[in-house]
């Protein structure tokens, strides 16, 4: 059973910015399109972005977009998601996931598309 190993969260003041991490295997890194969802108290998880195996298709949920950047690398089987301008509401328990298939063009966005999961990190925003 794959597991991506999430780490970069943490307390920051409004408008500062956060790194997070996900490491993969290899064999599910390179076949699968990787994405970020969050879980904010009280709430459902929601869709944050996601890139292709391609590495060349990206999609943003519009509250993040502009101010978050989905990224690969395709030598350490790593997805990043680079937060800035972050706001008190971007606070919640972010997600890593991937969605295997054998399209590299494959752009997810719903929970159920994706297969495997991280354990998921806090990311808290003070005002």
């Amino acid at each position: 059973q794959e597991q991506l190993v999430e780490s970069g969260g943490g307390l920051v003041q409004n408008g500062g910015s956060l790194r997070l991490s996900c490491a993969a295997s290899a064999r599910t890194f390179k076949t699968s399109a990787m994405g970020w969802f969050r879980q904010a108290p009280g709430k459902e998880r929601e869709f944050v972005a996601v890139r292709s195996a391609a590495d060349i298709h990206f999609h943003y949920a519009d509250s993040v977009e502009g101010r978050f950047t989905i990224t690969r690398d395709n030598f350490t089987n790593t997805v990043y998601l680079r937060m800035s301008s972050l706001k008190p509401e971007d606070t919640a328990v972010y997600y890593c996931a991937a969605a295997p298939s054998i399209y590299n063009d494959y752009l997810p966005k719903s929970e159920p598309d994706f297969t495997f999961w991280g354990q998921g990190t806090q990311v808290t925003v003070s005002s």
